[in-house]
């Protein structure tokens, strides 16, 4: 198993790049993902608003691609009001879609 730590690169598209923004994608991505990034070479995150200046709406989107050693990418993708809470709610569906993925690889 290779020591080298995996890459996190953040993308916005229609909203301002924040340093808070930045760490919460930081802090989704590893935590929620914990062991599983020992496998990871590289997680991208896509953070875009739908709407642009206009509020209301599923208008929040962030699309998590990961980069398995070794495999084809995955990714997922999740709507909502907040990206805060979008981030989190991408993050487990990235970690759930990981999980199976390595579950069928390892034979189990």
């Amino acid at each position: 198993m290779s020591d080298e730590q995996f890459q996190i690169q953040i993308n916005y598209r229609d909203i301002p790049k924040t340093d808070a923004m930045d760490q919460r994608v930081e802090h989704e991505v590893t935590h929620t993902l914990g062991h599983l990034t020992q496998r990871l070479t590289r997680v991208e995150a896509h953070l875009a608003d739908e709407n642009g200046h206009k509020r209301g709406g599923q208008d929040k989107r962030v699309m998590l691609e990961a980069r398995p050693r070794g495999m084809d990418p995955i990714a997922v993708e999740h709507h909502g009001d907040d990206m805060y809470k979008t981030i989190a709610e991408a993050a487990g569906k990235l970690k759930r879609a990981l999980t199976t993925r390595f579950e069928k690889h390892d034979g189990g």
